[in-house]
């Protein structure tokens, strides 16, 4: 066994479906050999798995636990005292900034800044207000029993990336907000960044061929054996579908791939379902003929973040985003006039194959 490098800690809806791993009897010529070892554990308020191929790297549960828990202390509006959340209850940021590390909460800031403008904010990680209001958020209990269009509209006021304000001095990097009430929740971007960074993790142990998934968010590098890439799965998405149910299988080839969609995730009230998807325009669940969209791009998070895009913007929206941005596939299912599932792809995502391959 390989020891793990000590000094590298810097930090559902795609359905993971692994293939069964084929025999190999000696070296492919990729640097591959047959053996396949698998960690697994929670996160984020999900799973994740990590496999990789060739000699097992001792320790390595440990060290990815350790990373992920980093994670969370920055990350979580579950955990009152993380960065994300002093910085939702009004505690200046600087003095954050003293008592705890920020690297990972200014990453996820800065690329959701990126994308919220690229997106022409159908990404907006400040519904948080909102998603509480609806009961997807780190709150249950404010969960509503009713729908109540005014109280929406007061809490609309507050959505909005471009009022937070970032400060960058010589020295140090800050942010403030026009409105104490505004807050920011970074879920729908966390994960894929969370697989990113066990990635590299990973790449620092001279680990090159994985598949790592928090989720459902993936990054796959390299082989499983002899010329035979990683694959995963794209789930049917309907809420009476089996979870071992997969519209169709695809290779992850050196990239980034996350799904974004609306079938299981949802309340009830008043005998009508809503998504956890809030769009920031309306304030309400977005409710469209689009039932989930796959994301490849070079790393996860920019994946994960541009998947809820598309759930927010709808399929015809979604489809001319993705394919006018050259570094960026994606794949929809959405339903037709006549409630039968469709699909729709860019034409670099990456091709179906058989699913008994």
């Amino acid at each position: 066994m390989k020891k793990i490098a000590h000094k590298f800690m810097k930090q559902l809806l795609i359905l993971s479906f692994l293939f069964t791993i084929t025999a190999c009897v000696q070296d492919t010529g990729q640097g591959v050999s047959n053996n396949i070892h698998t960690i697994k554990g929670e996160t984020m308020g999900t799973y994740y798995q990590v496999r990789y191929a060739g000699e097992e790297v001792e320790g390595l549960q440990s060290h990815v636990d350790s990373l992920l828990r980093v994670l969370d202390f920055e990350l979580s509006t579950y955990n009152p005292k993380s960065v994300i959340s002093r910085f939702n209850q009004n505690i200046d940021f600087n003095e954050i900034a003293k008592s705890q590390p920020t690297a990972h909460f200014i990453k996820n800031f800065t690329l959701a800044r990126e994308i919220y403008e690229k997106t022409s904010g159908f990404f907006d990680p400040s519904v948080m207000p909102l998603v509480n209001y609806w009961g997807f958020g780190y709150d249950p209990e404010a969960a509503i029993q009713s729908v109540d269009s005014s109280a929406v509209d007061s809490l609309l006021q507050w959505v909005g990336f471009n009022k937070i304000i970032v400060g960058t001095m010589p020295d140090y990097w800050s942010i403030g907000k026009q409105f104490p009430s505004t807050q920011i929740d970074f879920s729908a971007i966390a994960k894929g960044y969370g697989v990113d960074e066990v990635a590299h993790l990973l790449e620092a142990n001279q680990i090159n061929n994985y598949l790592v998934d928090i989720g459902g968010e993936v990054v796959g590098k390299g082989y499983k054996s002899a010329d035979n890439p990683w694959h995963i799965g794209i789930a049917v998405p309907l809420e009476e579908a089996a979870i071992a149910d997969y519209m169709t299988a695809i290779p992850v080839e050196n990239t980034a791939i996350a799904t974004s969609g609306n079938y299981r995730n949802f309340h009830e009230i008043g005998g009508v379902k809503y998504s956890h998807t809030i769009n920031p325009f309306t304030g309400f669940p977005e409710r469209s003929r689009l039932l989930s969209a796959s994301i490849k791009a070079a790393d996860c998070a920019t994946a994960d973040a541009f998947a809820t895009a598309c759930m927010v913007a709808g399929l015809d929206k979604a489809f001319e985003m993705i394919n006018n941005i050259p570094y960026l596939e994606g794949f929809f299912i959405y339903s037709d006039e006549k409630g039968v599932l469709q699909t729709k792809s860019t034409s670099g995502f990456p091709q179906s194959i058989p699913q008994n391959q």
